[in-house]
């Protein structure tokens, strides 16, 4: 086997927090469905949410070096905090390429924006780092951001309260101020969100652009692997899972995040 096939096999590595970034390791498995995954779930430190910088980075390193030690050619951090609160430290501390969610959605709200108005939901940590603010307005200054953090989102998806009237309620409730600033776009900031992105869409109307980050980040990657040359193009893809605490919820809760049943998850000690 050439030297080049060999660094191509390599997998990407993703992780998360818990589940949601199940929702980017689907979406890049549709768009590559050659490639090689391994997934990371951080469940015994679940939420990251309401972390500090410090802890999240520490936990976020300790991942990546674990990924790393599984021959990954480029990780995936496929957690709104995390690529918030780390990005730009395992950049220039992991050896492979490192890529969050954070930029692909904002670049791709940017380009979709009429008005200049963007709506952004997410995990208290997301909302107050502005991250997505700041990556928007690298791009144009002149856009208008709204944030608001939603924290029930998360355990109504983990519950599979993904519709019906409670759930269209808070939705309102959580959303109704963003839709009053006039906003055309609105960023899902958040891992879990996209199981909620019909409901939304209910709530909201079909006026508004919904920006699913998972997508965004999926196109990153294939673009990031083809400048590197390191596109995989043949044979079967092989998808690994591990976890730092309960794997047989992960099992049971991650299937409907991946939209594919799981079968086989690890779990490990990363401290």
């Amino acid at each position: 086997m050439q030297e080049n096939q060999i660094k191509n096999n390599r997998a990407i590595g993703i992780f998360d927090s818990g589940f949601g970034g199940l929702t980017v390791m689907s979406a890049i498995s549709k768009l590559l469905p050659k490639e090689n995954l391994i997934y990371f779930g951080d469940t015994a430190h679940v939420p990251y949410g309401s972390k500090s910088k410090k802890i999240v980075t520490e936990f976020a390193t300790k991942i990546s070096k674990f990924l790393v030690k599984n021959n990954v050619k480029m990780i995936v951090i496929a957690c709104n905090t995390a690529s918030a609160f780390s990005l730009d430290y395992l950049k220039k501390n992991i050896k492979v390429p490192v890529i969050g969610v954070i930029k692909a959605g904002s670049v791709m709200a940017a380009q979709n924006t009429k008005n200049k108005r963007v709506g952004v939901i997410g995990t208290e940590g997301t909302v107050k780092s502005s991250a997505y603010e700041k990556e928007i307005k690298k791009y144009d200054n002149k856009i208008n951001c709204f944030s608001k953090a939603c924290p029930l989102f998360v355990p109504l998806v983990e519950e599979g309260w993904n519709n019906g009237k409670i759930t269209e309620d808070i939705i309102n409730v959580y959303l109704k101020n963003l839709v009053d600033k006039k906003i055309d776009t609105i960023i899902l900031g958040c891992t879990h969100y996209p199981l909620l992105k019909e409901t939304i869409k209910k709530v909201i109307g079909n006026k508004i652009n919904i920006i699913d980050s998972a997508n965004a980040v999926a196109l990153a990657v294939q673009t990031l692997l083809t400048e590197k040359k390191l596109l995989r193009t043949s044979g079967k893809a092989a998808y690994k899972f591990y976890v730092s605490d309960g794997p047989q919820k992960f099992k049971n809760i991650g299937s409907k995040f991946l939209g594919k049943k799981i079968l086989t998850v690890k779990k490990v000690e990363i401290d």
